[in-house]
């Protein structure tokens, strides 16, 4: 039994393709590289999470097991052949598109957006534009010194 995120089984239902243990074995340690957790953090990590990265492993042990020499590929963005010439994207060549797919959706390979708040945002102002003049009177008026 290898310690996967996805099972034998499982590769079969979701992709259709059969992979043997050590094909599935392979597909977690890939999906392990690209997301930076291993299985050993399993407790440790989000059910949603863990859904992700079993699809992940799915996907990868079934696009693997169709791959030939994947472990002995050069690192290529752009390969040209007889007059034919092809394109591919980062981790092209060693990361299934649809494992790609699911490890986007984990928690921690999203992008993340911090909130700053501005000056005029406060937690305890009513609803509405602080700058408008009609919330003039929801504020407290105080001198802003300076004078004379």
């Amino acid at each position: 039994m290898v310690n996967a995120w996805a099972t034998v089984q499982q590769v079969n239902n979701v992709t259709g393709v059969s992979v043997t243990v050590q094909q599935l074995a392979q597909a977690q340690d890939d999906i392990e590289i690209f997301s930076g957790r291993v299985y050993e953090d399993t407790p440790r990590i989000r059910t949603r999470d863990l859904y992700w990265l079993g699809r992940a492993v799915a996907r990868q042990a079934a696009w693997a097991a169709g791959q030939f020499g994947l472990e002995t590929r050069l690192d290529a963005t752009q390969i040209q052949q007889d007059q034919v010439s092809s394109s591919l994207k980062d981790d092209g060549l060693v990361l299934a598109p649809m494992a790609a797919r699911a490890l986007r959706r984990v928690s921690w390979m999203r992008s993340r957006t911090v909130h700053i708040r501005s000056a005029v945002e406060s937690a305890s102002l009513p609803v509405g534009n602080p700058l408008s003049d009609s919330s003039d009177d929801s504020f407290v008026w105080a001198p802003t010194g300076g004078g004379p």
